[in-house]
């Protein structure tokens, strides 16, 4: 099976000192990139995709509960099996820190096309004035 290459443009905007070129970053990097994105941008905040992004920044002044930390699992779940098509078999596990109104996330997946060992990212949700 032929390996597959997954090329992603910084969003730094750095170019290449000798080409002149915007940076690409390639492959996990680039994936894990992307998954921070789609977790991290409000639903609506994109243009021409009102549907794109989660509800995760909204989710961090609620109540710590079980059923939230369910409900905020399954929204990553959902939100990159929608946006994301290349990875599959993705777990994630938050915890809440009720006292200081943080969030973190775990999220574990596979590279489709890629022979890499699984990934990981994790994923901190914390208030930006307290």
């Amino acid at each position: 099976m032929a390996s597959r290459v997954f090329k992603d443009i910084n969003l730094s905007f750095k170019r290449h000192p000798v080409t002149n070129d915007l940076v690409a970053i390639k492959n996990e990097d680039a994936i894990k990139k992307s998954v921070k994105n789609i977790v991290f941008t409000i639903i609506g905040e994109k243009p021409f995709m009102p549907e794109f992004g989660s509800q995760i920044s909204g989710a961090l002044f609620e109540l710590d509960t079980q059923f939230n930390q369910i409900a905020l699992q399954d929204e990553i779940k959902s939100v990159l099996s929608r946006f994301e098509p290349r990875i599959d078999n993705i777990s994630v596990t938050v915890s809440i820190v009720p006292d200081s109104n943080e969030m973190n996330a775990t999220v574990e997946y596979d590279i489709i096309g890629i022979p890499t060992p699984p990934q990981t990212v994790d994923i901190l949700l914390f208030p930006a004035r307290v």
